[in-house]
């Protein structure tokens, strides 16, 4: 059964319960990266800073020394809310990681996960979670007690993935983890501040100056490199929640992918794919993915595509003001400019100005056509966008 809602839905596979210290299995240091990108990939698809590292390089925080970072989660130190909870800024020693005052040291944005009830019922606990079942006996809780084990379950699963994959991964364009919290019910994860926020509070808040050509483009290309390497690790991983609202920036405005809790390995061997539940957002997720819960790299690529829609036009993948009526789906409202070079400004973000390249962003545009492509074999490797895009980027700033 899929389950896509207007945010993510955070119900991932529980295939462990471990946090941090308790994990057993790791990506090895020592992998080869066995993807081949095409003729057409930039020379410079991996920048210096690729490489694995072990998740032991994770700083292990006490739940007092993030209370005195965020001055008690006090208000003003919020940031924002997901799904998971809350997110608070936080100061802490850039060389002992012990809470500084606001303004001295390293400033980090900390998630507090919640504890709290999802709707469930005991069946289907034993179905999503049979680990689980086989441990406990289920008849011996009540019902509000079982939905607390699915709450449990889901968000440890859920941050689990996160730090499997950033506590062990480093490359420019992924959001640094930094460390975690496991204190009792407490639990926590440390990441680098990214300053000015989400790629979504930048192209659709009201009051927001405008993200000039030149800048989408550099974020367009930011995000490409993430996924690229991404995919081309051994075991590709698949990030399988990219949107504007993960999307975050720092003070220069490069782009950074955040939020791996859905992330998982692709398919390998002969396998062509990964079976799972249908998770992610309405708007941004793979047709063939919805309809089978078959996930593959291509997935992510035709999120890339809905993702340049909306720094090409500064609509929304899925407007929620407009439910039911004609433009309420950014994809299907673009189409039919998309396939006329002719009519495919018409898509451009009116805040722009006009203050752009005619023909990069026709280039643009038929690169996203391709990416959103309906059969997942005709859309192009992220190798190969991210060429596509520098090529643009280049030819933008020699012009």
């Amino acid at each position: 059964m899929g389950n896509l809602c207007g945010s993510p839905a955070r119900l991932a596979h529980a295939s462990s319960t471990q946090f941090p210290e308790m994990q057993k299995e790791q990506i090895s240091s020592n992998r080869q990266d066995k993807c081949r990108p095409s003729p057409r990939a930039s020379a410079q698809a991996h920048s210096k800073a690729d490489h694995l590292t072990s998740s032991n390089n994770l700083v292990s925080f006490t739940f007092s020394d993030l209370k005195a970072a965020t001055k008690n989660f006090r208000p003003e130190s919020f940031l924002g809310e997901g799904g998971f909870g809350s997110v608070f800024k936080g100061w802490v020693d850039e060389h002992t990681f012990a809470p500084a005052k606001a303004g001295a040291g390293l400033v980090v944005a900390i998630k507090k996960l919640r504890n709290e009830s999802l709707q469930g019922h005991k069946e289907w606990l034993v179905c999503a979670y049979p680990l689980l079942a086989c441990c406990v006996n289920v008849n011996q809780f009540r019902t509000s007690q079982i939905f607390h084990l699915i709450s449990i379950c889901s968000l440890i699963s859920d941050r689990q993935a996160e730090v499997n994959y950033l506590g062990q991964l480093r490359h420019d364009n992924l959001v640094k983890l930094i460390g975690y919290c496991n204190e009792s019910e407490n639990r926590l994860l440390v990441y680098e501040h990214m300053s000015k926020g989400s790629l979504e509070n930048h192209l659709f808040r009201k009051g927001v100056q405008p993200i000039p050509w030149s800048t989408r483009m550099s974020i367009a290309v930011d995000v490409a490199r993430g996924l690229s390497f991404l995919h081309c690790l051994d075991a590709n991983v698949i990030y399988r929640d990219l949107k504007a609202a993960n999307i975050l920036l720092d003070s220069d405005f490069n782009a950074k992918l955040s939020d791996f809790g859905l992330a998982r390995d692709g398919p390998t061997g002969d396998n062509t794919h990964v079976s799972t539940r249908v998770i992610g957002t309405r708007g941004y997720a793979a047709p063939e993915y919805v309809a089978t819960g078959h996930l593959t790299p291509k997935s992510d690529v035709y999120s890339f595509g809905v993702v340049l829609l909306e720094l090409l036009s500064g609509r929304r993948a899925l407007d929620e003001d407009k439910l039911g009526s004609a433009g309420d789906n950014l994809v299907d409202w673009s189409k039919p400019f998309l396939k006329d070079s002719r009519r495919v400004l018409r898509i451009m973000d009116v805040r722009l100005g006009g203050q752009y390249s005619k023909k990069g962003a026709q280039a643009v545009a038929a690169l996203a056509e391709q990416c959103l492509h309906i059969d997942p074999k005709y859309r192009p490797v992220m190798s190969d966008v991210l060429a596509t895009l520098e090529k643009v980027h280049t030819c933008r700033r020699h012009t």
